[in-house]
């Protein structure tokens, strides 16, 4: 089984990538994979206009061609820390599904079912109505490479970009969704009180996205996580 890790980066992210990727490098070992940066830019003019810079995070599309040699793919988003002694999502995710946390709970569960449903409108309706996946931790096989394709020749450029282009095909494709419990990607919105205020230490993987500070003294979301490391690796 050969297996990859993959992260999106460019020169934006130089600081981020000083701090995440020795982690992600070290993992990377751990599990026995090969570990790519995937740098290229994404030439999709659909894709360039969406919010949030789809050009960028469209370029987890590659998974499309590395699947052609790697059997099994973990895409980890720049801004991120792994806990030492997180374990091996090779392991936890079965080889017939795909591994993602869902988002469409709590406080952000109306408006990623609106994305949903917003999905369906620009490419057709699969019947899709709940399951908001997050490619910031995301495992997926050579079986299920069709996921990273353009739908029609156009890809999804409202908010959700990837998240939602990707969650569409897996709907229509009827590919299963292991669910990966929250602590596998720890983001501000897991930490409300509608999921119990849980300590983001307690989780084996803490993820900057969104709002990205924790705490409030804290005035950026690298500053979090240099703060984070130190409590972490220290």
């Amino acid at each position: 089984m050969k297996l990859l890790i993959t992260t999106r980066a460019d020169e934006s992210c130089i600081e981020w990538a000083k701090l995440t990727h020795p982690i992600f490098h070290k993992y990377a070992e751990k599990v026995n994979a090969d570990f790519i940066v995937l740098d290229e830019v994404f030439d999709c003019k659909e894709a360039s206009g969406g919010i949030g810079n789809g050009t960028y995070q469209y370029r987890i599309m590659k998974h499309y061609d590395l699947h052609g040699v790697y059997d099994r793919i973990l895409h980890l988003d720049n801004d991120m820390l792994l806990s030492p002694t997180c374990p091996n999502l090779f392991e936890v995710v079965p080889y017939e599904a795909i591994g993602s946390i869902l988002e469409d709970k709590g406080s952000r569960r109306q408006q990623r079912l609106n994305c949903i449903k917003n999905s369906q409108t620009q490419f057709g309706d699969i019947g899709w109505v709940s399951e908001y996946i997050n490619t910031g931790v995301f495992v997926s096989s050579k079986c299920h490479k069709e996921i990273y394709r353009s739908i029609n020749g156009k890809y999804f450029v409202d908010w959700g970009t990837d998240d939602i282009h990707i969650g569409y095909l897996i709907k229509k494709y009827g590919y299963q969704i292991h669910e990966l419990p929250f602590q596998f990607n720890h983001m501000t919105m897991f930490s409300e009180p509608w999921n119990n205020n849980p300590d983001r230490f307690e989780s084996h993987i803490i993820h900057y996205a969104g709002r990205g500070v924790f705490d409030s003294e804290v005035t950026s979301k690298l500053e979090q996580a240099h703060m984070d490391y130190k409590r972490l690796y220290t």
